[in-house]
C-alpha cells in the first residue's frame, strides 16, 4: 500500500516482544487508524502482531476536511481493524467504511468514551486522546479485539495493554495530584483542544465561550467576545494560557501576546503527535507544561 505507516516512536514505553510462538508465524492484523495518535496506541499494544496505518500525520491537516482518496480507500478495503475518533471529528472514516464490502471490526472512541456527542448544553469536545479514561477503555477495547485477531499473540497483547494501562494510570495520578494545589485556578484557552486535560487537573476555563468556538471552527471571533478574551488576560483572573500551536492566526496570536505582556505563562498542545514522540511521552510533556506553568503564576 502507498498510504503511510505510522511509528511507534519506541523509547522508554516499548511494548514487550511478541513471544516466539506468536505473530511471527502467521500475517500482521492490517490496523487503519484515522490518526497518528490512534495509531501509535494500537501499535503499543499490538506490538509485532499489528500492521498500522494512519492517515492523519500531519500537523498542518485538518480532519474535517481531509480529502480521502483512493489509496486510503484500499486502505479501508483490506483492513481488519480500524479505529476511528468518531463524533464528528473524522467523518471520512465512515464514508470510506460505507463504501468497502469488507466490514472490517470498528473500534469507536466517541462510542467508547461514554460521552454525549450531541449535549443538550454547548458542543462536544471531540478531541478524546486528552481525556485519560477514554483512553484507558480504548486500550481494553483493543486488548480484546487485537486478542481476537491474532489469537496466537494475545499472551503478548494482554501483557503490553496492562502495562500501558498502568501507563495510563500513573498520569492520572499525577493529574490529581495537581487538583488537589489549583482546583479552581482560572485558565484561558485559544480553542477547546485540552479541555479534557485541563479539567482533570482541576482548572477552570474563563474563556467567552464564542471566541474558543470561532476559532475552533475557523471563523472570525466576534468583536466583543474578542474584548471579553483580551480583557480576560489584563485582568489578573487566570493562571495559564492553553494554546493550540497547530492553530495560529491573527486572534489566537493577539491572546498569545497579551497573556506575555501579563507574564501568564503558556502551555502549546496539538491535535497530531509531535516528532519523535510517542503518545504517552506527549502526555507527559503536556501534563509537565501544565505543572510548570501554574507554578510559575503561583
Amino acid at each position: 500500500m502507498l498510504v503511510s505507516a505510522c511509528s511507534s516512536g519506541l523509547g522508554a514505553d516499548t511494548p514487550a516482544t511478541d513471544l516466539p510462538d506468536s505473530a511471527t508465524t502467521s500475517a500482521p492484523v492490517s490496523v487503519v487508524a484515522s490518526t497518528d495518535v490512534y495509531a501509535d496506541i494500537v501499535q503499543t499494544i499490538g506490538g509485532n502482531a499489528v500492521r498500522v496505518t494512519s492517515f492523519i500525520n500531519d500537523p498542518n491537516r485538518n480532519p474535517h476536511d481531509y480529502p480521502a482518496d483512493a489509496r486510503n480507500q484500499l486502505a479501508v478495503s483490506r483492513a481488519q481493524l480500524v479505529v476511528e475518533n468518531g463524533g464528528g471529528y473524522d467523518d471520512f472514516v465512515d464514508t470510506m467504511l460505507s463504501a468497502t464490502t469488507t466490514k472490517p471490526t470498528v473500534v469507536n472512541v466517541t462510542a467508547l468514551s461514554g460521552y454525549n456527542p450531541k449535549p443538550t448544553d454547548g458542543e462536544f469536545n471531540e478531541h478524546l486522546w486528552y481525556d485519560l479514561p477514554t483512553m484507558v477503555k480504548l486500550t481494553s477495547r483493543l486488548r480484546t479485539e487485537l486478542a481476537a485477531l491474532a489469537p496466537r499473540s494475545a499472551n503478548t497483547i494482554a501483557a503490553n495493554a496492562t502495562d500501558f494501562t498502568h501507563k495510563l494510570q500513573a498520569l492520572q495520578q499525577t493529574e490529581a495530584r495537581i487538583k488537589t494545589e489549583h482546583a479552581g485556578d482560572g485558565v484561558a484557552i485559544t480553542e477547546p483542544l485540552p479541555i479534557y486535560l485541563l479539567a482533570a487537573v482541576g482548572l477552570s476555563n474563563k474563556t467567552p465561550e464564542a471566541f474558543s468556538q470561532a476559532i475552533e471552527e475557523g471563523d472570525d471571533v466576534p468583536p466583543a467576545a474578542m474584548q471579553q478574551t483580551l480583557k480576560l488576560l489584563d485582568s489578573g483572573d487566570v493562571k495559564l494560557l492553553a494554546y493550540d500551536a497547530q492553530n495560529a492566526g491573527p486572534q489566537p496570536d493577539a491572546v498569545l501576546a497579551a497573556a506575555k505582556r501579563n507574564h501568564i505563562p503558556v502551555a502549546s498542545f496539538t491535535e497530531t503527535l509531535p516528532a519523535g514522540d510517542d503518545y504517552l511521552s506527549w502526555m507527559r510533556t503536556n501534563i509537565h507544561a501544565i505543572l510548570v506553568g501554574l507554578a510559575a503564576s503561583s
